[in-house]
């Protein structure tokens, strides 16, 4: 087997990555990392520099890993901003380090891609392995794998490699046939509060409209991206992480994919304007909630836009999950429960290595802790 690193996702053709990811599962595609190298998000100078892992047999393509250069620690979802920290506090670099991960993106899947018929367990001993020697080389003061399966997570611990625990909110669809059969299942009080919340949002006057990727011009793309880039701009003073171009290229190639959801308010001249959107991503089984974006705040139409009319969308298309995306205790109250998630992280330097891995043994505890108390107060009878 031979195992190198390559610096861009084109360096493989997309034919032949794509047969190393599972049928259904979007963000692994070649369509999607090259999306993000070639708008520019994903490069040197904005810290994700692409690194990715391929291995051959015989010389055949037979598994890969997208993975990174990272010289910050932003739009990772797993935070290890006080680790950072205290390598800087005893003068030594944290970064640059590499991670096995989709940028901007903390959604669970698959991180080591295969083809089905390989051995699992192999390949990721001879990955870790290789990985350990890379760092070594290129002064990386770390790896991570940030949100693998549980199966591959579980395998790198085998490989001394400490799991680390998280918690998000997932809505599971189990049978519904609208959203008042889903609300029917909640208790009166929570039930009610639902209800208010979506009646308050239709007497200021929005309307929704549902556009799968396939139906979505360049126009529609424009105004996705201006209300990003506000959103982003107001919150954090940053035009976000993604540019127009990615965008405009992931409508292109993904567009099967794609759901936006527009808010839509009557103006003066009877015709309406879009207020608000939510793009989503989408495969058979999972609806992600992925980009969010406003010219305006207005009461719960957040909460609408991004949360009920995506389990509208789940239950009207029998998708049997919603992943609405990253923390957000507010989303028990509306059905969402908690799930955990993994990263598993090596740590090259001998001297901070076990206090890190005290820290993730005690924080499991928490995190444990914290998603059992949280699911006592789902709102379900």
């Amino acid at each position: 087997m031979q195992i190198r690193f390559i610096d861009s996702i084109h360096q493989i053709s997309a034919a032949h990555w794509n047969q190393l990811c599972p049928p259904d599962y979007p963000f692994v595609r070649h369509e999607f990392l090259a999306a993000l190298e070639d708008s520019g998000c994903t490069s040197a100078a904005t810290g994700w520099q692409a690194h990715h892992v391929v291995m051959h047999a015989d010389g055949q393509l037979l598994a890969a890993m997208p993975g990174y250069i990272k010289t910050h620690s932003y739009g990772e979802y797993v935070f290890d901003w006080s680790w950072a920290d205290a390598y800087r506090r005893y003068g030594v670099d944290y970064y640059p380090k590499w991670i096995n991960a989709i940028p901007f993106t903390p959604c669970v899947g698959p991180r080591l891609l295969s083809k089905a018929d390989t051995q699992t367990t192999e390949l990721i001993n001879a990955a870790a392995q290789a990985l350990i020697t890379e760092s070594i080389e290129k002064n990386f003061s770390s790896w991570h794998c940030l949100f693998p399966d549980n199966a591959t997570s579980t395998k790198l611990c085998e490989q001394d490699i400490p799991q680390r625990l998280g918690c998000q909110f997932h809505w599971f669809n189990r049978d519904y046939k609208s959203f008042e059969d889903f609300l029917a299942q909640m208790n009166s009080r929570k039930r009610k509060n639902i209800i208010k919340e979506r009646r308050q949002v239709i007497e200021q006057g929005f309307v929704f409209e549902v556009k799968n990727g396939t139906d979505l011009t360049a126009r529609d793309w424009e105004v996705f991206y201006a209300l990003y880039r506000n959103t982003y701009l107001k919150r954090s003073g940053h035009s976000g992480y993604l540019s127009a171009d990615f965008f405009q290229q992931l409508g292109a190639t993904m567009s099967n994919n794609l759901v936006l959801i527009n808010a839509l308010q009557p103006t003066e001249n009877r015709s309406h304007s879009i207020i608000a959107a939510a793009l989503f991503v989408r495969d058979g089984t999972t609806l992600y909630g992925r980009y969010w974006g406003c010219f305006e705040e207005y009461q719960f139409l957040h909460f609408e836009t991004c949360y009920y009319q995506g389990i509208d969308y789940a239950i009207a298309n029998q998708l049997t999950r919603f992943d609405g995306g990253a923390q957000g205790e507010h989303k028990i109250a509306r059905g969402f429960e908690p799930v955990l998630t993994y990263s598993n992280h090596w740590i090259g330097s001998s001297d901070f290595r076990p206090a890190i891995k005290q820290f993730i043994a005690q924080e499991s505890v928490s995190i444990r802790a914290y998603a059992n108390e949280a699911r006592t107060s789902l709102p379900f009878k």
